[in-house]
């Protein structure tokens, strides 16, 4: 094509440009004439701050993909894990569900229940994959909160047993099975330092702790 016809061409459709103002970074622009010193290039100045726009637009955009596919990731686990614990046949299946073949689903690399007691021997408290802790140990870590995130820690043998040395990461979950039972949480450890942040929602990951309630509720037949 030669340069008469693109010349014609953008005369008789001067919004071009603006319909594709992507063209604008592969195009080099003359710079203009100026008349003295300290008189600003204004057209050099737009075409530089809508790169600069449209860069920031695209990592912006880029950055909620990546979001939006984690969370959808995070989501399909979250199923994958609920449908598991409906398949259990007994308590000891589901606790071995929660502990061990949790992990492989949520992509981390341990999971642990924790339970708050007086008492060590409590009834069903001897099952694999549980532990017991001293009155006081939610405090200790949840506050007065329902759940605490941490990226680039080391890991805590009180929750995570022989297995602490793995975890870099954390998210740790209360659960409150029934209003006379003993306290505890659900914990998820990860070797990645960065897989578990304060900034995260635990929308996701409580709802997880909500289903293991309930079923441990009915499995043990205690009132809500």
């Amino acid at each position: 094509m030669k340069e008469e016809a693109v010349i014609a061409y953008l005369e008789n459709n001067s919004d071009f440009f603006i319909k594709n103002p992507e063209i604008l970074e592969k195009i080099q622009i003359p710079k203009r004439k100026i008349a003295s010193e300290g008189v600003a290039d204004f057209q050099k100045f737009m075409v530089e701050k809508y790169k600069k726009d449209r860069d920031e637009a695209v990592n912006i955009q880029n950055k909620l993909i990546s979001v939006t596919r984690t969370n959808m990731d995070i989501y399909d686990r979250i199923q994958t894990a609920v449908l598991s614990l409906l398949e259990a046949r007994s308590f000891e299946e589901f606790i071995e569900i929660v502990t061990h073949d949790f992990a492989v689903i949520m992509g981390v690399d341990v999971v642990s229940l924790v339970i708050e007691a007086n008492e060590p021997n409590i009834h069903h408290v001897h099952l694999r994959g549980v532990k017991v802790s001293a009155p006081g140990f939610l405090e200790k870590w949840l506050r007065d909160g329902d759940g605490l995130l941490q990226d680039n820690i080391i890991g805590s043998e009180e929750i995570f047993g022989p297995a602490a040395g793995l975890v870099k990461s954390q998210a740790l979950i209360k659960l409150q099975v029934g209003s006379n039972t003993p306290l505890g949480l659900i914990a998820f450890g990860s070797r990645n330092p960065d897989m578990f942040h304060h900034e995260q929602a635990i929308d996701h990951i409580g709802f997880l702790a909500e289903v293991v309630e309930r079923c441990i509720r009915l499995w043990l037949k205690i009132p809500a």
